[in-house]
């Protein structure tokens, strides 16, 4: 049966420093993670059309280039008015310098050029555990909000600062770390992650 031996090395497929964050925090301290990035792994194209597709194809490229246990998300925000979009171009939005207040205006553009005043939103994170020419392990969290402007917060990353969880009044980029590693889709994924492969 396939389990993550806490205490084994973890090479979380992403170049991206405050996702690297969240999944150490998510994975307690019981692994020693270090990034795609640090081991000078290159980065694939995304060409899969989902969530789960992208978070599949990145933890395969990692693991067999590195030749250990690798972890990939995919994650990205979905808004109801521009028919689930930025969604699994969630990143490529931000454009090749990652500039997320761009990205942040261009939804709010979008959503102007809409009319729409439906400012319903989610998050969806796929996780993907892949080991070296052999199986793998996908599974998927969602959060529901609204989408707020202008962004608030300097916490968290992407998208935070203008995505308000159902239930709460702040937006990701105000709220406690703690509190949004608890609720967030990210969050949501590790659970099912930590029932199906983790030890305790």
């Amino acid at each position: 049966m396939l389990k993550l031996v806490k205490g084994m090395r973890l090479v979380a497929a992403t170049h991206n420093a405050g996702k690297a964050r969240e999944i150490e925090a998510l994975l307690d301290g019981h692994y020693a993670v270090v990034t795609a990035g640090s081991l000078n792994l290159p980065e694939p194209d995304e060409t899969e059309t989902t969530f789960a597709g992208n978070a599949l194809l990145k933890a395969r490229h990692a693991a067999d280039r590195s030749g250990e246990v690798a972890l990939a998300d995919d994650s990205g925000l979905s808004v109801a008015a521009l028919g689930g979009a930025p969604g699994i171009f969630s990143a490529r939005w931000a454009g090749p310098d990652k500039d997320f207040a761009h990205a942040m205006r261009r939804v709010e553009e979008r959503l102007e050029e809409t009319g729409s005043d439906d400012r319903r939103a989610w998050f969806t994170s796929a996780l993907a555990v892949a080991w070296p020419d052999g199986p793998a392990v996908v599974v998927e969290g969602r959060v529901d909000g609204t989408l707020t402007f202008p962004p608030r917060g300097e916490r968290g990353f992407g998208y935070d600062p203008i995505f308000v969880a159902d239930g709460h009044g702040e937006t990701f980029g105000e709220m406690d770390p703690a509190l949004k590693d608890s609720i967030s889709h990210r969050a949501r994924a590790f659970a099912k992650l930590r029932a199906a492969l983790m030890e305790g």
